[in-house]
């Protein structure tokens, strides 16, 4: 009797044990999904579902430095609102983690978000390549009752990542999520500060900060080393229906002539195609080089000198939708605590880059802050 309770009694846990399992709950959703959202990539359709930030198309035109940068999905988002009481991932890398200034969450991280903060991150390990898939489940909520919930998922800000599929509820509801503030993008164009680098994960960046802080949306064109205001490029950025477009890419160019070649013609293509909408140029962060009562940088402070020049200038003639931010007024060398390698922001630095710039945001686009 006492063996027949006993065995009774292990066949009931083990068939309940699946209701604690994900196998047992769990229904896996490809994308593109029309029920989700892709955001922070402006050719995600023209480009058939892959995770570019620049078109296809133009693969031959921009240097190949830029092209293989575009691969590495830095400020793409999914978004949706579901009842689900899991949410996972399957993700698959193509090489492993190996940045010396970032760490695995800050180069490969997918953030998890729900309703504006955060709950996790999959990243890759040292064992990444084609065809080895990561599970990684960011919540199980089943002991709560059901409610709906805002997601956003972090795309990686320096390596590529497939998201072969989000793992939900088999019975969740699913929707878009809330609309943005503004209907358009805010448009980013730069250095590899302006792509991420040194967040300690996606949702750190100073565009995701902002985004979140003001419910905007963005689109984060930071090209690392290879952000160098070329024309072709240039001219992709200028595709973009933008709400407002922010410019940061003096740092990669080696000398102040060659920014002065592509500088104000970068400013002439955006104005070409979009006449009246807000530009936003920044003149170069401090970086260690720049002490407190020290030698300046030379070459930085000339690349500053001529962005003032240039963006002057064109006020004068009568462009009325174009704004000038010292750099150092966002991260100065007083600030120097916010840098990880003497010039890329640590997190701290990029939440006073975020705090400052989206005040001129605000006014810019005449927004109040998100509660």
């Amino acid at each position: 009797m006492i063996r027949d309770m006993h065995r009774n009694f292990l066949a009931a846990i083990l068939f309940a044990l699946p209701l604690f399992g994900q196998p047992a709950a769990v229904e896996w959703h490809t994308l593109p999904w029309d029920r989700v959202e892709v955001d922070g990539l402006p050719w995600y359709q023209e480009n058939k579902g892959e995770f570019l930030r620049l078109p296809l198309r133009v693969q031959e035109a921009v240097p190949a430095a830029v092209w293989n940068l575009a691969h590495s999905p830095s400020g793409a988002r999914i978004r949706l609102r579901t009842d689900s009481r899991l949410l996972s991932v399957r993700l698959e890398y193509p090489s492993p983690p190996n940045m010396r200034n970032m760490h695995a969450f800050g180069q490969t991280g997918v953030d998890a978000y729900v309703n504006g903060i955060y709950l996790g991150t999959a990243i890759a390990d040292q064992d990444a390549k084609p065809g080895k898939v990561y599970e990684h489940q960011f919540f199980d909520f089943r002991d709560r009752p059901k409610e709906n919930r805002e997601i956003t998922l972090y795309l990686s800000l320096y390596k590529p990542v497939k998201v072969l599929a989000i793992g939900l509820d088999r019975d969740a509801a699913v929707a878009r999520a809330a609309p943005f503030a503004v209907p358009r993008p805010v448009v980013f164009y730069g250095t590899s500060i302006t792509q991420g680098g040194c967040a300690s994960r996606p949702g750190m960046s100073y565009q995701a900060i902002l985004g979140r802080a003001l419910n905007l949306d963005f689109v984060n064109l930071g090209f690392s080393g290879a952000g160098k205001g070329e024309p072709a490029v240039a001219s992709a950025v200028a595709e973009i229906d933008a709400a407002c477009f922010v410019l940061d890419f003096a740092q990669n160019n080696k000398a102040v002539d060659s920014l002065r070649e592509v500088y104000d013609p970068f400013l002439q293509t955006l104005r070409n195609r979009h006449a009246d909408t807000p530009i936003v140029a920044i003149t170069p962060i401090a970086s260690a080089r720049e002490v407190p009562g020290g030698p300046p940088d030379e070459r930085i402070e000339a690349m500053r000198r001529l962005i003032r020049d240039v963006v002057t200038r064109r006020i004068s003639q009568g462009d009325r939708h174009l704004q000038l931010v010292e750099g150092t007024d966002l991260l100065g060398p007083g600030r120097l605590d916010g840098l990880v390698d003497g010039v890329h922001p640590n997190d701290l630095g990029f939440q006073w880059m975020a705090d400052d710039l989206g005040r001129r945001l605000m006014e810019v686009l005449r927004l109040t802050p998100h509660p």
